[in-house]
Order: C-alpha cells, then sequence, then structure tokens
C-alpha cells in the first residue's frame, strides 16, 4: 500500500486539517492518491493551487486526485472541470471519515460539497504536532460570522463555530500526558470562540481553563482580532507566563478610511491602544499582523500609514498579502490600484518587516530564553524567534540558553 500524497497550501488551520486528512485516510486504507488541500485567500493562492494539481498529475498518472480546502469549497465546479481532477471534496466532508471510507473503496461521488452556511457545530480533531514532537495544534473554532469586503473566506468555512471548552481541555490533558510541551489553538476567526455556546464565553474563559485545569507547559495563541479580545484574555496576557508572549494580529491595514472601506471592526487608534496595553501588562510581548497591500482606493498616503504602522506597533513579524481581487466581493468592484504598484508596496512592507526582525533579534544578544526544540538543532523561544545551536539537544524539549549571536532572520545559542 503507498500512502497519498498531501499538498497542503494556505493558512495553520488548513495544515493542521492537512494532517488530520492524513490520519483519516490512513485509517480508511485509501491507496495511490493525491490530495492536494487548496486555499482561496488571495486569486494567487487558487492559481497556485490549479498550478500543483497539473503538476501532480504529471508526476503521478495512475494515481486518484482528490482536491479540497477553500477553493474547493467555493468554486468546486470549476476544479471538477479539470481533466487532472478525479474528486472535489468540501471543507465540511474533508474531516469527516465516512468520506475517506467511500474514497478507499470508490463508491463516491465525483463531487462531494454541501452547503457550508450549514454547518453549525466543529469537531475537535487531535493532531500531533505537524511531523514533530514539540507542539501541537488545537482546533477551537471554525468559520467567520464577519463579512470584510475582500475576504471569500466565509464562503468557504462557513458561519463560526466553537468546539467546547471541555473537549478542548481533554484534548490537551492527553497531549501534556504523552509529552507536549507547547499547545496552540487554531481558529479561522479565534476570537469569536464561545459565542455560539451557552452563555456565549469569551475566548479568555477558555484560555484561563486551560491553564487552570491542565499543566501544559506553554499555551500559544494564533492569529487574533485584537479589537475583539476580552478582559480575561488580556488579564491572561499580564499574569500568566505559560501564555506565550506573542501575539499574531489581523490587522490588514494602518489607514482608517482602507480599514473602514475592508468593513473591519477597528481602526488605526485601536490597533496602537491594543498593542501598548499589552506590553503595558506583558513588556516581552512581541507582535505579528496580517496587512494587505494596494487595497482598492488605496492612495500612497493611505499605504504611508500602514509602514508607519509597522514601527509605531512595532510589529516584528508580518504577513503581507499583496491585494488581488476574489470575484464575489464587495472590494472586487472598488477602483483597483495598479499592479505595479501594490508590488512595490508590498515589497517595501515586507522590508519593513525584516528590518523589524532583525532589530529584535540584535535586541536578543546575551539574553536567556526558554527554548523549546522543534529539531535536534533548532528552536523557537517564547516569541517565537527561531535558535539555532551548535549541538543536539533533546527535540522536545525546553532548554535554557543563552543567545550568543544572530545572522538577522534567525539567533544562535548555546545551552545553559
Amino acid at each position: 500500500m503507498t500512502a497519498p500524497i498531501l499538498s497542503n497550501h494556505g493558512c495553520r488551520l488548513n495544515a493542521y486539517e492537512a494532517e488530520a486528512m492524513r490520519d483519516l485516510a490512513g485509517q480508511a486504507g485509501l491507496d495511490n492518491a493525491v490530495i492536494v488541500n487548496t486555499c482561496a485567500v488571495t486569486a494567487e493562492a487558487v492559481r497556485k493551487a490549479r498550478q500543483d494539481i497539473r503538476r501532480l498529475r504529471r508526476q503521478n498518472p495512475d494515481a486518484r486526485l482528490i482536491v479540497t480546502g477553500c477553493a474547493a469549497q467555493t468554486d468546486p465546479d470549476s476544479f471538477a472541470a479539470m481533466a487532472e481532477v478525479d474528486h472535489v471534496v468540501g471543507n465540511t466532508e474533508k474531516m469527516q471519515p465516512a468520506t475517506w471510507a467511500g474514497l478507499a473503496t470508490g463508491g463516491s461521488e465525483p463531487v462531494q460539497v454541501d452547503d457550508i452556511m450549514s454547518v453549525t457545530e466543529t469537531a475537535g480533531h487531535l493532531i500531533d504536532g505537524f511531523g514533530t514532537r514539540s507542539r501541537a495544534y488545537v482546533q477551537v473554532q471554525n468559520g467567520c460570522d464577519h463579512r470584510c469586503t475582500f475576504c471569500i473566506i466565509p464562503y468557504g468555512r462557513g458561519n463560526s463555530r466553537s468546539v467546547p471548552a471541555g473537549v478542548v481541555v481533554d484534548q490537551i490533558n492527553r497531549l501534556v500526558t504523552r509529552g507536549f510541551n507547547e499547545v496552540v489553538l487554531t481558529g479561522v476567526d479565534l476570537t469569536s470562540w464561545g459565542g455560539d455556546l451557552p452563555g456565549q464565553p469569551p475566548l479568555g474563559d477558555l484560555v484561563s481553563r486551560i491553564l487552570r485545569l491542565t499543566d501544559v507547559p506553554r499555551l500559544r495563541i494564533s492569529s487574533i482580532d485584537s479589537i475583539e479580545v476580552d478582559e480575561a484574555l488580556m488579564r491572561a496576557i499580564a499574569e500568566e507566563p505559560r501564555l506565550m508572549p506573542h501575539l499574531h494580529l489581523s490587522l490588514q491595514h494602518g489607514a482608517d478610511l482602507i480599514l473602514k472601506r475592508m468593513k473591519r471592526r477597528h481602526l488605526r487608534g485601536d490597533a496602537i491602544q491594543f498593542v501598548q496595553e499589552a506590553r503595558r501588562l506583558r513588556p516581552d510581548m512581541t507582535f505579528g499582523a496580517d496587512i494587505i497591500a494596494g487595497f482598492p482606493t488605496e492612495t500612497d498616503a493611505h499605504f504611508a500609514d500602514s509602514l508607519a504602522l509597522v514601527e509605531e506597533c512595532d510589529l516584528t513579524w508580518l504577513h503581507v498579502f499583496p491585494y488581488s481581487p476574489r470575484a464575489g466581493t464587495p472590494a472586487a468592484r472598488m477602483p483597483a490600484v495598479d499592479g505595479a504598484t501594490i508590488k512595490t508596496r508590498a515589497a517595501r512592507l515586507r522590508a519593513a518587516g525584516q528590518a523589524a526582525v532583525t532589530r529584535h533579534l540584535a535586541a536578543q544578544q546575551g539574553q536567556g530564553h526558554r527554548v523549546l526544540m522543534e529539531s535536534p538543532r533548532m528552536g523557537r523561544t517564547e516569541q517565537f524567534a527561531e535558535v539555532m545551536f551548535d549541538a543536539d539537544q533533546p527535540e522536545g524539549a525546553i532548554v535554557i540558553a543563552r543567545i550568543i549571536g544572530q545572522d538577522g532572520t534567525r539567533l544562535t545559542a548555546t545551552p545553559v
């Protein structure tokens, strides 16, 4: 039996689900298959997925090729029409054992994509850390109730739905028992966790409950919407050393007018205020951010606001997205920015992000850090900076280390 080939595109949640699919396909006995887990966040992401499908078909002419993920969910017919594709599977269906059992026995329909908006629950799936023994990812939320004008993801993921706190705590306790030293909470719109649960508990309640009821050494939160952060989460930031001092923010832009046209729920001042307050509570806090370059109607002055926000918020780890229109979204009907201008602005934002990384790393010289080892010679600090060692360390262990250098992209260290 040949294990399926799995090609993943897009976000951390997609990567999480790819590992779940690998397990489900293996349990079903699926043989001689290629699975492409697509992303729909930009038109470029969809183009790359199609390119990958063609490449994988050339390399695996006799395999069954299965396409799933957000692009397949939002536009199943176009993928089903590709000569290279045998099956198209929706985002809900890809997480169901019955889907993979049907694919393994050959009894599946070519297209299995239901209405994602009708889904009201998210099952908790337990994944063992993306091929490492260092950290595990626990999905606590899926979908999004917001309708930002540039975003097609709600139509690929459905409305927001939460995994109950008790299920999450049980999963994390099992992971701790199995030796994991770090757990990352993942979701599409993480700060909306709990809105569909009885009593509508906020994300901070979940974080506090995890830290109270488990012995997980390190708890990390993936991307959040800062305007939705609740008081309990702010208390955890201030008081809980096991909550890692690194947050990735869904900021998207630094100009108020563009934020309004994006239909975001925060303004520039809100972002700055949140970062300042979080750093007051936790001085070692670092921030990453998603920022879009070249959103429709963006002027040079608007772009300058985004560029300045990188320094004003001291954003260390940037994910820069050159804007590309997504059919069916309101932004696609707005006056577009020239493609060459978008490319230039994205490059300038990335350069600003790299300069921020370099400054952060230089400031760590001589500092002590607790480093979680992802491989024998590479680990990450609590602020998520990559650290290299000259000698092997125990994989998955938390090593006390002193920083002795950096090369602009990662630190070098020696154990203490």
